[in-house]
């Protein structure tokens, strides 16, 4: 059983996945603002509410915001599921990147950028766990991620399926807004120390980097995942 301790993560779960929301525990307390909201959402879903006392709750959810509820894992979808979803699918893959505060704000920047999917390889990458729906601000809870065996076998199936993969990375011989992005595409982000893997980098159809004029060689994989996903949009809304 998995749990949510942040308000806006556990309103966004009761919205749009109530099945998922098995009871909720409220400090009996007057504590943050939006618990009446919270109260609300539940019990208009027949979500059971359980009152406990404030001392409790920061025993058995330290950093919460008045409020925890115990929640069935999220499911994970498949390739076909994510590629349904469009006519000119955006897809997001990441290479082994393993810090679930990164993975958090990924999921955040994907799902505001309209993403259709994340996908991940099975080993060595941080999970959908409590803190990438934190941080993710309830956005985790509409985004659909995949989870695959072969990250490079992924990328070859959508590229038979007519996406164009442009991996990111600090060495790419063009900028990131070089690329047509108006067509099917999946960007490619690689871990936190490596980057992206060599055969990773060779399956690309490009590999594109951001320029920077400061001192710091390079982004954090979530302030490049961004950039990238913003001149997305940008580009499909000319």
């Amino acid at each position: 059983m998995d749990r949510i301790i942040r308000i806006n993560p556990l309103l966004e779960a009761l919205r749009s996945a109530p099945e998922r929301v098995n009871k909720v525990f409220i400090q009996e307390e007057k504590g943050h603002a939006r618990i009446g909201e919270v109260i609300r959402e539940a019990k208009a879903r027949h979500v059971p509410c359980v009152f406990v006392p404030a001392r409790r709750l920061d025993q058995i959810a330290p950093g919460h915001q008045g409020v925890m509820a115990e929640v069935s894992p999220k499911g994970y979808a498949s390739l076909d599921d994510i590629l349904a979803r469009s006519a000119k699918p955006f897809v997001v893959l990441l290479d082994e990147v393993e810090d679930p505060q990164n993975l958090g704000a990924i999921v955040r920047s994907a799902e505001g950028a309209g993403v259709d999917g994340l996908i991940l390889p099975e080993r060595r990458s941080a999970g959908l766990t409590e803190t990438v729906d934190t941080v993710s601000a309830g956005a985790l809870e509409h985004l659909l991620v995949a989870r695959v065996p072969n990250l490079v076998r992924a990328m070859e199936e959508l590229k038979d399926k007519g996406l164009w993969l442009v991996g990111a990375e600090g060495s790419g011989d063009e900028p990131w807004y070089s690329f047509d992005y108006t067509g099917p595409v999946g960007i490619v982000l690689g871990s936190e120390g490596r980057g992206l893997r060599p055969l990773v980098r060779k399956t690309c159809d490009k590999v594109l980097a951001i320029p920077l004029a400061g001192k710091v060689g390079s982004l954090n994989v979530a302030a490049a995942a961004a950039v990238f996903f913003f001149e997305v949009i940008r580009q499909r809304r000319r």
